[in-house]
């Protein structure tokens, strides 16, 4: 059988190597002349610019993605980076912490246990109860990593996933903790602010910080040298030699429909490209609303639109730059107060900054330079969106005048960084949005709500349509490349079960 993909992301050539593995015949149709999507890098005057790879979930044994990244790609043939701290936040108030304003967020779980009580010994006992709960998050496969899509089986193979049971009781145990009600459990002023500043201010479910820290403890979300460019190639790589076909600068208008089954695709050239299955990776709006025309909707999908359901996760404005120098002794990651407020053409106003010294990639940069890149998250994208297609020239203007005043910010911190700037690169929402054509510029797909476990709203199959399937980061809140790997490989099991074929993949 035939099978048509759209969009060469991690989702979309994921999906094309386990359906080449198991037999089916795949073409993967991408807009672009590369590969990769939201993951990806570019390369300007001899650095390579990251579009937002700061580690892999599943680099080391410790995790149980490691297993399915292991059935498309050799592991082993990765060098990976595990930083001893995660980040460093600076606060704003000075609160004498042995003469230190910055918060040290380690890796090593004994060693961050220690940092915290040294610095508050006041608040121990909720210190040990946060890292007794991280330590906890090690003895579960988390997130469980099922052999089979749950709702393929029958009811007497579902009663042995009831060794989940003591992880979903866990979970629900501590899902509505964020930074803030935690923050609030606190009597130390430093650490109670920096909790708060976990995410750059913004009130988060706590898990999404304790989850990384359990496998970044057990070496298991490592970054891996050459990040997204090198990182997708291997998986293209793979799909290649599966006989997986990919055509490049190919872009789908349209999912052709007859009688309610999804029949191929329309490119643009006016070119339809017929198959038993399509399977889109591509951007969860563009998908339903414009190649499927909203037919195929309910009023689930239509609160989505509207947002009312969830929130679409931040766009970016990113500067990066190619630095004639490493810092070796700057941390690679670090956000730290402003001392004026950066005012954002959008309205967005930052108090603070935050900046990446990717000085331990070698490949990203020439022996003796590096790359930094400065990223503030925005929720009007719109703004940039329509502002690049009503006035091209206003656009350029806008977004070099904000860059430069990084810049000079960026400047007062890392002093005579400006003199020894060698490029510079600038993207916006709007950059995100034409590369990606993801929905309102979004690097994520969906923002999590409070509740992190809750159950997505977003169903890989849409109502009333049949030989159609979606995948990728839209279909899980919080996106990112788990959800690109876990998504595909899913539907290729409903796909083999739907054409009564066993699921296979390479044994361990």
């Amino acid at each position: 059988m035939k099978i048509n993909i759209i969009g060469a992301g991690v989702a979309g050539l994921s999906a094309g190597c386990y359906l080449q593995m198991n037999g089916f015949e795949t073409t993967i149709f991408e807009r672009h002349s590369t590969c990769g999507g939201l993951c990806t890098s570019w390369k300007r005057n001899g650095y390579t610019f990251e579009s937002g790879m700061q580690w892999l979930l599943g680099s080391g044994k410790s995790n149980p993605f490691y297993q399915l990244w292991s059935e498309l790609i050799d592991m082993d043939s990765i060098l990976f980076v595990h930083h001893d701290v995660r980040m460093e936040i600076e606060v704003k108030d000075n609160y004498d912490i042995f003469g230190d304003k910055v918060f040290h967020l380690f890796t090593n779980l004994t060693r961050l246990e220690k940092y915290l009580i040294s610095i508050a010994p006041e608040d121990e006992s909720v210190i040990r109860q946060l890292i007794h709960t991280i330590r906890r998050m090690q003895s579960y496969e988390i997130p469980p990593l099922i052999k089979s899509v749950p709702e393929l089986l029958p009811w007497y193979r579902k009663i042995r996933y009831i060794k989940y049971l003591p992880l979903l009781i866990f979970l629900n145990q501590v899902k509505r903790e964020t930074n803030f009600t935690f923050a609030e459990k606190l009597k130390n002023p430093f650490l109670k602010e920096a909790f708060r500043l976990l995410f750059d201010g913004d009130e988060m479910p706590l898990l999404i910080l304790t989850m990384p820290l359990a496998f970044n403890d057990l070496n298991g979300t490592g970054y891996p040298i050459g990040g997204s460019i090198d990182f997708v190639g291997h998986i293209e790589k793979k799909y290649i030699e599966l006989g997986g076909k990919i055509r490049y600068q190919s872009d789908v208008k349209k999912i052709v429909v007859e009688n309610n089954h999804a029949k191929g695709v329309l490119l643009s050239t006016g070119e339809i490209i017929p198959s038993g299955i399509t399977v889109s990776a591509a951007d969860w709006n563009f998908t339903i609303f414009k190649a499927l025309e909203g037919h195929y909707v309910n009023q689930t999908i239509l609160e989505l639109q509207s947002q009312e359901k969830l929130k679409v996760y931040y766009s970016v404005f990113m500067v990066s730059l190619g630095v004639a120098a490493t810092f070796p002794d700057k941390p690679h990651f670090l956000r730290f107060p402003l001392p004026q407020p950066l005012i954002s053409p959008d309205g967005s106003k930052y108090e603070r900054m935050e900046v990446h010294i990717n000085n331990y990639d070698p490949t990203s940069a020439p022996e003796g330079k590096t790359v930094i890149s400065i990223s503030y998250y925005t929720r009007y994208a719109d703004y940039w969106i329509d502002l690049r297609h009503s006035d091209q020239s206003k656009y350029e203007s806008e977004k070099n005048n904000f860059a430069r005043l990084m810049i000079d910010a960026a400047d007062e911190k890392f002093h005579g960084l400006k003199e020894k700037i060698e490029e510079v690169d600038i993207a916006t929402p709007a950059t995100f949005q034409r590369y990606t054509n993801n929905w309102k510029g979004s690097v994520q797909g969906w923002l999590p709500g409070k509740n992190m476990i809750a159950q997505s709203p977003v169903k890989t199959e849409l109502p009333g349509l049949k030989d159609f399937y979606l995948i990728g980061h839209w279909t899980i809140p919080g996106g990112g490349l788990p959800v690109a790997i876990k998504s595909a490989r899913d539907v290729a099991q409903m796909i083999c079960h739907q054409q009564k074929t066993v699921f296979k993949t390479p044994s361990p």
